[in-house]
């Protein structure tokens, strides 16, 4: 039981990291365009209407997605809840694998909306 409930927390940390990183994006996009701080590509980072419009979209996007990560993450772990350690390592893995890949998906939805609405 408390390697599901290890299991558990480590599939709910990329949705928690995309609900409150996405928030911040979204809602508090930094004022300047940095090479540090933000959703940084050479195309976001061309001037400031697409700066703000990435980091707006982007994080909008991740906010959204990390939700339903997240509930989806807990339905799912709930039903194999006392199965076989094996059973409930390789089903983490297999969520945590999945999760990256979704993590990734809006950067590329981002940039082709940016290609798509700013022709600089």
């Amino acid at each position: 039981m408390w390697f599901w409930w290890f299991m558990i927390i480590c599939d709910l940390v990329i949705p928690i990291l995309m609900i409150f990183t996405g928030r911040m994006m979204w809602k508090h996009t930094p004022k300047n365009i940095n090479g540090i701080i933000g959703y940084r590509t050479r195309r976001s980072m061309k001037n400031m209407d697409t700066w703000k419009f990435a980091h707006h979209f982007c994080g909008k996007l991740w906010y959204k997605i990390g939700w339903i990560m997240f509930v989806l993450s807990i339905i799912l772990h709930l039903s194999f809840y006392g199965h076989s350690t094996k059973v409930i390592g390789i089903f983490g893995v297999v969520i945590s694998t999945i999760q990256v890949i979704i993590l990734i998906v809006p950067i590329f939805l981002t940039e082709c909306v940016l290609k798509k609405n700013f022709t600089n």
